[in-house]
């Protein structure tokens, strides 16, 4: 964790700690920042029977029984900005949603995550749990409503990142689902890192997470069906392409 972050909840360890303590945003700014800008939806005529932007060794990876696959894709290996798409599988093939921008480690992206490397690890991971410190905006995923997600401090451009967790989703990498985002438990090792969420974006790169306007945050976890065993399928848009 970079020097001069201040405490967090300890029982929280998501990817969005770094920086120098500073005031909040005002709240009109904070407005602005997490306005979300409907893109148009693709019918369902001209759904295609392959998700869009992935080559065959990444389709590979997503499992037949998803019916829901979140793709985050980022503009450059070593970018720190993404877009967001939840795709659903329809009788006509598959039908995307909203296009949401979208923020992602300081340092991009990588195929070997490991602790504090300031990368977002590529690859699909499913989606079984979330939680936040504001009640659960109607998610049908198993929800962790805590104080626990309590988080002050600042980001790596200075910006404050109160309110950061109050929505998240777990990404399952190194992490065993079925549990809250804040167990700590590391099936790969400490090593290998952990705690990699959605979250709602503070307006810098973070971590290693993937973090959405506050809008969107509510709209990925009330569209998040477990019965549609929803995965992220997550790198530069390079790398998903193989």
């Amino acid at each position: 964790m970079p020097a001069g972050v201040l405490a967090v909840s300890l029982l929280v360890t998501g990817c969005a700690q770094g920086g120098h303590a500073t005031a909040p945003r005002a709240a009109a700014a904070e407005a602005v920042r997490q306005t979300s800008v409907p893109a148009p939806v693709r019918s369902a005529s001209t759904a295609p029977s392959e998700l869009p932007g992935l080559g065959p060794g990444t389709l590979a990876e997503v499992p037949s029984t998803a019916r829901q696959v979140v793709v985050v894709t980022g503009e450059g290996k070593d970018s720190s900005d993404a877009t967001v798409v939840l795709h659903e599988r329809t009788a006509s093939g598959w039908q995307a949603g909203r296009e949401w921008p979208a923020h992602n480690a300081l340092k991009g992206w990588t195929s070997h995550h490991t602790a504090g490397d300031l990368h977002s690890p590529i690859g699909v991971f499913s989606l079984t749990d979330a939680g936040g410190l504001l009640p659960d905006p109607g998610t049908r995923l198993p929800y962790d409503h805590s104080g626990g997600f309590a988080i002050v401090g600042t980001g790596f451009e200075g910006e404050s990142l109160s309110g950061s967790f109050d929505y998240v989703v777990a990404i399952d990498y190194n992490r065993k689902p079925g549990t809250s985002p804040r167990d700590w438990t590391r099936p790969l090792g400490a090593g290998r890192g952990g705690g990699i969420w959605f979250h709602v974006d503070h307006g810098g790169p973070t971590h290693a997470c993937i973090s959405l306007k506050k809008a969107d945050m509510r709209a990925l976890l009330r569209a998040l069906d477990p019965a549609r065993h929803p995965v992220v399928v997550m790198g530069d848009a390079a790398s998903l392409a193989r």
